[in-house]
């Protein structure tokens, strides 16, 4: 058995075809015509641009906004005055040929990108490589690969598979994937999710362990793999298959239906975006409004200023009249910190994660929180707005937020601006500081939202990158679990109600605890809402009341964990 990280969950069975890569020789030729060179360069670029702009086309068409905008980053690649300039400027200077140019910058490119520490950035330079191989591929004449001609059902084999192999394959012949590099967060892992093809990634030599014709049998989600497996190995396997369709298929016919539990508990199972291009997802996933918009996305694409009160308002119209009256939790600004922006200048700090950000910036710097507020509020005609402020540590900082709010709203009834008058304003529970006096602040927001990411991380004092210290960052440690069910009693004691925007509220394990503490909405990823949903829907809340009483009086976080494996067959 050979394994890798599960990247798209699915039972596969079929027989392998290898990708074979073309090996790209890249000679170094001393040329005498360096415009002939230039031009065969740019040719080629041209060429790419052409076939990325179609393959962009298939993918808007056939995956929908948020896939397409992968194209939209290799075009964008391609247009990098730095790539294809500093390739020119050699050609020139070092009277070399276009392909061997080329070539020295991508290569400077790709190890900027592979060394840096953040693992989404590292997953990065598999784009420029499958961009700059495309052009490379045209200036030698090699033909690329056309997956979309297939004619019989495949497993697809490869050391990777980018983005353009993925949107061009014929995907009604495309059992699954397996490829020897990739994490979870790589373009091969999230186009593998959207198309519900089942893949696994990370397998490190699987192209040199297979050969065209093998049988593979694999599971997607544990990343477990094995090539031309005995009778009884298929049959188990084809049993697992169709045991994992029958719970697709359950999962589909609980679209349209409330969460609600066996003994009548609603809860409310929303999603976190990003953009107003993700709302597709939510709609697809049948999720029951937005749990978290995180607006920074907003700041960080922009390259040059801060995003105008008028961009700003219709992203957030967008979304709203997207969700159909749904209600949708806006969060204000988070940035700073780690979280930089090219057209905003700030010290460098030696704990960027207890620094200046967020709420203390906007705080600050009311003129960006105001400019953001002007927008949601006016954006709230068009559906159902809350909104909610990050990073809030005591009550100072939540009345300060407030005042902001009701000078916003002077100034649009002074300009005769509409806005509703219905617009929830809460607040993000991630600071234990703010757990602690939660009975106070509960006075004085309409709901709260637990950010578990930060709230584990600023409990249990870990911080969840460094790897040597990780197993400390644990969402079973008692003391978390605790502050979670003083700020749902603390809130309902007020009349107001908790929701979870972390990752906590989208995870089986956690679910039947935090059902027992009495949360009221759950916010995650879209594809996790109708699995949430299965299982909220087959539990009984008194009984999970029970249960999570038991689990408060546990000591560690590893009998928590166990006595939930054992208690759901985890």
């Amino acid at each position: 058995m050979l394994k890798g990280i599960g990247a798209s969950p699915g039972i596969v069975l079929g027989k392998a075809l290898v990708i074979e890569e073309t090996e790209l020789v890249i000679e170094r030729k001393t040329i005498n015509d360096t415009q002939a060179e230039v031009t065969k360069l740019k040719d080629a670029v041209a060429i790419s641009k052409e076939e990325l702009t179609k393959v962009k086309e298939k993918a808007l068409a056939e995956l929908g906004e948020h896939e397409a905008e992968i194209f939209e980053a290799h075009l964008l690649v391609l247009e990098d005055p730095e790539l294809v300039e500093s390739a020119v400027c050699k050609i020139n200077d070092e009277k070399v040929n276009a392909e061997f140019a080329l070539n020295e910058i991508k290569e400077i490119f790709v190890a900027m990108f592979e060394s840096m520490d953040n693992e989404y950035m590292r997953e990065r330079a598999a784009d420029i490589k499958d961009v700059t191989n495309r052009v490379l591929r045209h200036i030698l004449g090699i033909k690329v690969v056309d997956l979309a001609g297939l004619d019989e059902e495949v497993v697809l084999i490869a050391h990777d598979l980018t983005p353009s192999d993925t949107a061009t394959m014929n995907k009604n012949m495309v059992l699954g994937f397996l490829t020897d590099i990739g994490g979870r967060t790589s373009h091969t892992a999230i186009m593998a999710r959207t198309l519900e093809i089942a893949a696994v990634v990370g397998l490190n030599d699987i192209t040199k362990k297979v050969k065209a014709g093998d049988y593979i049998v694999f599971n997607g989600d544990t990343g477990e793999v094995i090539v031309n497996p005995d009778e009884e190995t298929k049959a188990k396997y084809a049993s697992l298959k169709e045991e994992f369709e029958e719970y697709r298929k359950s999962l589909e016919l609980l679209k349209g239906q409330a969460s609600i539990t066996t003994d009548g508990r609603h809860v409310e199972l929303a999603g976190n975006i990003g953009s107003p291009n993700d709302v597709e997802g939510l709609i697809k996933n049948d999720a029951e409004g937005v749990g978290l918009y995180r607006t920074e996305f907003l700041y960080m694409d922009k390259e040059d200023s801060f995003p105008t009160e008028e961009e700003q308002y219709e992203a957030y119209k967008a979304v709203l009249e997207g969700m159909n009256n749904k209600p949708i939790v806006i969060r204000t600004l988070d940035i700073g910190g780690d979280k930089e922006l090219p057209y905003f200048e700030m010290e460098a700090e030696m704990n960027p994660f207890l620094g200046y950000r967020a709420i203390r910036l906007c705080l600050d710097r009311k003129d960006i929180f105001k400019t953001q507020l002007r927008a949601l509020y006016r954006a709230s005609v068009h559906g159902k707005l809350r909104i909610m402020f990050p990073m809030i540590s005591s009550l100072e900082e939540l009345l300060d937020a407030k005042e902001v709010i009701k000078e916003v709203l002077k100034e649009l009834d002074a300009e005769n601006i509409a806005y509703s008058n219905d617009v929830e304003v809460g607040m993000m529970i991630e600071i234990p500081s703010a757990a602690v006096i939660s009975d106070v602040l509960a006075k004085h927001v309409d709901f709260f939202s637990i950010g578990t990411n930060d709230l584990i991380q600023y409990t249990c004092a870990v911080d969840r990158m460094n790897q040597k210290i990780s197993h400390l960052y644990n969402q079973f440690n008692p003391a978390v679990l605790r502050l979670i069910k003083m700020v749902i009693d603390n809130a309902h004691k007020e009349g107001k109600w908790v929701g979870m925007c972390g990752e906590s509220a989208g995870d089986q394990r956690m679910i039947p605890i935090l059902l027992g503490f009495g949360l009221d909405e759950f916010s995650m990823s879209p594809i996790s809402i109708l699995p949430a949903r299965k299982l909220i829907t087959s539990l009984s809340y008194a009984d999970m009341q029970k249960f999570a009483d038991e689990v408060l009086a546990m000591g560690t976080a590893k009998e928590i964990k166990e006595y939930v494996d054992k208690t759901f067959n985890m």
